[in-house]
């Protein structure tokens, strides 16, 4: 299993949306009983069935980078979480239904992950810096899940989900909607574990088997600190201060 081929996704979303519990439950088919903050940036594994069930089928590892989602300055925002974002296979951006600016603030997410020459000043919320033509030639798939469905009246929910339009205008990615509390939203043959899929094996395709996909590419900088989770491995991997770690596509 060691040697299997992987591939990265980022995570991004604001703080509190339930990154944490998403990536857990993606990872471990579990509700993460005690959530906690994410500190720089934390990477679980997900083992995925690449084209489950066809003559082509092969077993890739999915790295879920869950990066913390603090809002600070541009400056320190771009030296604190532009490191992740080298050599990303996939993204998923994360909100919260209950919160109309989480949803908003994905515009600020795509555009800090997507196009970081032209990253905004100021507040999250920045509709006026936001040009779709920007990203008019992005080839990184990309997943828009909602999360806290549970806690959506049934009459609102339509109202709810149209606050995310903007990103089917312009990336067309897959969208999920659940509670990172019930597994059952992510139940095998469902809807959703359907998209789920088909983003992993877009991904994979876009790193395997496509040589045009385009992956964002960074000069290698040191963290601060991020941690690793692996599959029969009890202990995260910590890595503190000053030390410079990547993870390498060969």
């Amino acid at each position: 299993m060691a040697s299997l081929d992987r591939v990265k996704v980022l995570v991004l979303g604001d703080s509190g949306v339930g990154k944490s519990s998403l990536v857990h439950l993606l990872c471990q088919n579990q509700v993460l009983g005690n959530p906690s903050w994410t500190v720089g940036c934390s990477v679980d594994v997900r083992v995925h069935d690449y084209k489950e069930g066809t003559p082509e089928e092969k077993t890739y590892y999915i790295e879920l980078w869950d990066v913390g989602g603090s809002v600070g300055s541009a400056s320190s925002v771009k030296s604190t979480r532009a490191v992740f974002y080298n050599s990303v296979n996939g993204i998923i951006f994360v909100h919260d239904l209950t919160n109309k600016k989480s949803s908003q603030n994905l515009r600020r997410w795509s555009l800090e992950a997507l196009n970081r020459d032209l990253v905004p000043t100021g507040v999250l919320v920045t509709n006026g810096d936001y040009d779709q033509e920007q990203f008019a030639d992005n080839q990184i798939p990309l997943l828009v899940i909602g999360t806290k469905l549970d806690q959506i009246h049934e009459t609102k929910r339509h109202e709810v989900l149209t606050r995310t339009a903007f990103l089917a205008e312009d990336f067309n990615p897959e969208e999920i909607n659940l509670d990172c509390t019930n597994p059952r939203y992510l139940a095998a043959g469902s809807s959703n574990a359907v998209k789920l899929s088909r983003f992993f094996d877009k991904v994979i395709e876009k790193r395997y088997f496509l040589r045009e996909g385009n992956q964002m590419t960074l000069s290698p900088i040191c963290w601060e600190m991020f941690s690793i989770w692996i599959p029969g491995f009890p202990d995260r991997k910590r890595f503190g201060a000053g030390t410079l770690k990547s993870l390498h596509y060969d």
